[in-house]
Parts: structure tokens; C-alpha cells; sequence
């Protein structure tokens, strides 16, 4: 690997309420892709824009970062709801962020659902099938962000739709290939954790919390903006990558 799309979740706060370190600002000096919160999980109108405006002064693209309704739980409990409605939430939020984006003369990049919707995704082939398939309608250039071998992943290369797969900076893996969740993030070692993606990058391996290794692809690393120290982890992870020769690189970009 000689180049990679290093992502990380942005505006992410909602009014007087500013998530994690708050350190959106310095991220976004070493992160080449930003996935930009669109009011349901967090975020509001005026954050929406800063940041757009944050990341078009340090040129690194951006894309929407849709979430369940769900302000309470930060989008990260599962919602029941029809695949229709469901795909129609996303519109209404990819919509918000587009004319953010036009406004400051941008163009979208991509989109990421967010947490709990991320996963539901990766598994209901219904909903991966109707999103990929709105998308086709609205932007088909539009990348989309997913999971590796999932239903997302799957619909997507079906249908043309270009995706870019993430491999997980500040998770754990285990033997089947998929991300340990955890309801607590606890404080991580920011060279334990830059010694695991330039492993991923070069070797396409990551250790598993059974004690073996296994398989990854990926065209982009994600870190999450509200793990504790995200800012040490972040400059850890891009120090490594650009000694060992790895460009920081949005998707596609010259």
C-alpha cells in the first residue's frame, strides 16, 4: 500500500454540547476525509457549516455522516423502521449537508452512515439494496463508505456503486473479521495503535482478541473523533504511516 484514506466522524456536537476531547479543529490537519455529522444523531445547522468551512481550509473532503434519529443516543441504539423510511431519513440528511457543501463550493465525496445504521446496513439486504439504488438515482459517483464482506458491500459492487472499505484504527477484531463492540471506549496507547494500521497497510493483517491474526481489506482507515485521546492517536498513526512511505490521500484524489 502506497497510499490510504485516513477518515475520521466531525461535528459531532449539538448546540452547547461538544462531544468527546473537542478537538475537531486539530484533526482535521491530519485526516484526509471527514465524515460530517447531519443533525439526527448530533450536530446542528451552524456546526454543519463550520465545518464544512474547516475542512475546505485545509482541503480534506468531506461527506455525510447520516444517523438515526436518535440525539439521546447518539444514533447508537438500534430504531426499528422500514427500509423506505429508513433511506428516506438518509436523503433528507445527505440533502442538509449538500447544500452546506454548495454553499462553500464543494462537492460531496461520500457517505457513512453512522453507528447503529452503519451496522443495520451491513446486515439487511433489503435496506443496503434500496439505499445503493437511491443513491444510483441522486449521485451514482457518490462514494460509500462500508464494511468490508458485508450487505453494503456486496448490493454496492452489484450495482456499480464505487465503495470504500474501512479497516478500524481504535477497534478490536476478532478471528471472524469483525469489530468488537463496546459500549466504554477506554484510553489507548497511541504507538500500540500506529504499530496495528501500519501492520493492516502493509501486511493486510490485525491481531484478534483471541490471540491470532486475520485477513483485511480496506482502502480507508477510520478514527473515531470520540475515542478518548483521538488526537494523540490520530498524529501516532499519520507520524508512522508517512515515515514508513504511505501517503495520506482522499479517495481518488490526485
Amino acid at each position: 500500500m502506497i497510499e490510504v484514506d485516513f477518515n475520521s466522524d466531525m461535528g459531532e456536537g449539538f448546540g452547547a454540547w461538544t462531544l468527546g476531547d473537542g478537538v475537531d479543529d486539530q484533526l482535521l490537519d491530519l485526516v484526509s476525509s471527514a465524515n460530517i455529522a447531519t443533525g439526527f444523531h448530533a450536530g446542528d445547522p451552524g456546526l454543519m457549516q463550520r465545518t464544512v468551512q474547516q475542512a475546505k481550509a485545509r482541503n480534506v473532503a468531506i461527506g455525510a455522516h447520516p444517523g438515526y434519529r436518535d440525539l439521546v443516543g447518539f444514533g447508537r441504539r438500534p430504531l426499528q423502521m422500514p427500509a423506505d423510511e429508513l433511506v428516506a431519513d438518509i436523503v433528507y440528511q445527505l440533502g442538509a449537508l449538500r447544500e452546506f457543501a454548495r454553499l462553500h463550493g464543494l462537492r460531496l465525496q461520500h457517505l457513512k452512515p453512522h453507528g447503529a445504521l452503519f451496522m443495520h446496513l451491513a446486515r439487511d439486504e433489503a435496506a443496503a439494496r434500496l439505499l445503493v439504488e437511491t443513491l444510483q438515482r441522486l449521485e451514482p459517483g457518490l462514494l460509500l463508505y462500508c464494511l468490508p464482506d458485508s450487505a453494503t458491500w456486496r448490493i454496492g459492487r452489484e450495482l456499480g456503486q464505487p465503495l470504500v472499505r474501512e479497516f478500524y484504527a481504535d477497534r478490536d477484531y476478532d478471528a471472524s473479521g469483525s469489530i468488537v463492540l463496546v459500549r466504554r471506549m477506554g484510553a489507548l496507547d497511541p504507538q500500540a495503535v500506529a504499530d496495528r494500521v501500519l501492520k493492516a497497510c502493509q501486511q493486510g493483517r490485525v491481531a484478534t482478541v483471541e490471540g491470532g491474526e486475520v485477513e483485511v481489506a480496506f482502502e480507508s482507515i477510520c478514527l473515531h473523533s470520540d475515542t478518548p485521546g483521538a488526537l494523540g492517536l490520530a498524529q501516532a498513526i499519520r507520524q508512522r504511516l508517512e515515515a514508513a512511505g504511505i501517503a495520506i490521500r482522499a479517495p481518488g484524489a490526485g
